[in-house]
This record gives structure tokens, C-alpha cells and sequence, in this order.
């Protein structure tokens, strides 16, 4: 009996809020806007956390450090790709100016809740999911995640 080893793409999203909004990043894909939280996949040589501030000073020109821990979701996309995304949450106490580092993010928006869930140009249904998920009152400690025995000279 084969199997077949299963290799999902780690990736990293950040809900953020501020003043009962949302940023969200808007990128073309296929030629068409598309919404998504800041998010992208995890590098080589650095932590979940790492990654997640990077994504979001990349995409947003926001330099914020993840608050919890909002989900962990394991998903297929529709071409069969496999994912595993870690979605955090970051309360902010207003509205900030966003600048995006990232040539491939078009522009940044601050939107409301129904605006994004009403919306028809979503990147995935986890961007739905994770702002759904944001709507309930459940956040994990940050702690859950930890680097074991990480080497020395990547240690933040």
C-alpha cells in the first residue's frame, strides 16, 4: 500500500481591526480585484509569528505584532492545493495609514463587516471563515505556539 505524503503550504493571515473595520488588502488575480486580509505563505528561517509581522508590513506598510491566535485551518483548495493557515487577530486602537510594500497589493482597504461578508471577489473562503471566526469571543494565547529548539542564531 502507497501513500501518497501529504505537503500543504503553510500560510499566514492577520484580521485587523480598528474602529469596528476591517483591513483588507486587494489584489489582481487572473486580471480581476481580489480581497483578501493580509496574508502569505511562511518563509524558510522564520518563526509563525515572524511571519505574520512580515506579511502584514509587506502588504500593508503596518508594523504590528499579532494579539492571539484566532484559528488554525486546514484546507483544500479547489486545484487540490493543500493549506494550513494560521489566522491571528490584531486590534488596533484607530484607523491607520497603509502603505504596501508588496508590488502585487494594488491597494489597502478598511471595510465593514458586512461589506466583506457581502462581498463577491474574496480570495478564498477562509477569508470569510477567518472574519466569521473573529466575530466570536474565543482567542488562543499566542503561547500555543512555540519554537522548539530553534537554532540559536534565528532566535528573535
Amino acid at each position: 500500500m502507497s501513500e501518497t505524503q501529504f505537503k500543504p503550504h503553510v500560510t499566514l493571515a492577520c484580521v485587523v481591526q480598528a474602529e469596528d473595520k476591517f483591513l483588507m488588502v486587494e489584489e489582481l488575480i487572473k486580471g480581476k480585484p481580489t480581497l483578501n486580509q493580509p496574508a502569505g505563505h511562511l518563509e524558510a528561517n522564520e518563526t509563525l509569528l515572524e511571519g505574520a509581522q512580515r506579511e502584514l508590513w509587506e502588504e500593508t506598510g503596518i508594523i504590528a505584532a499579532p494579539q492571539s491566535l484566532l484559528q488554525i485551518y486546514q484546507w483544500i483548495a479547489p486545484d487540490k492545493t493543500p493549506f494550513i493557515r494560521f489566522t491571528f487577530s490584531i486590534d488596533l486602537p484607530e484607523i491607520v495609514a497603509t502603505q504596501p510594500q508588496d508590488d502585487d497589493i494594488e491597494r489597502c482597504l478598511w471595510l465593514t463587516y458586512n461589506e466583506i461578508i457581502h462581498a463577491q471577489n474574496l480570495r478564498s473562503p477562509l477569508v470569510r471563515q477567518s472574519l466569521l471566526r473573529y466575530q466570536q469571543t474565543t482567542r488562543y494565547p499566542l503561547s500555543l505556539l512555540e519554537t522548539f529548539e530553534w537554532p540559536e542564531n534565528l532566535l528573535p
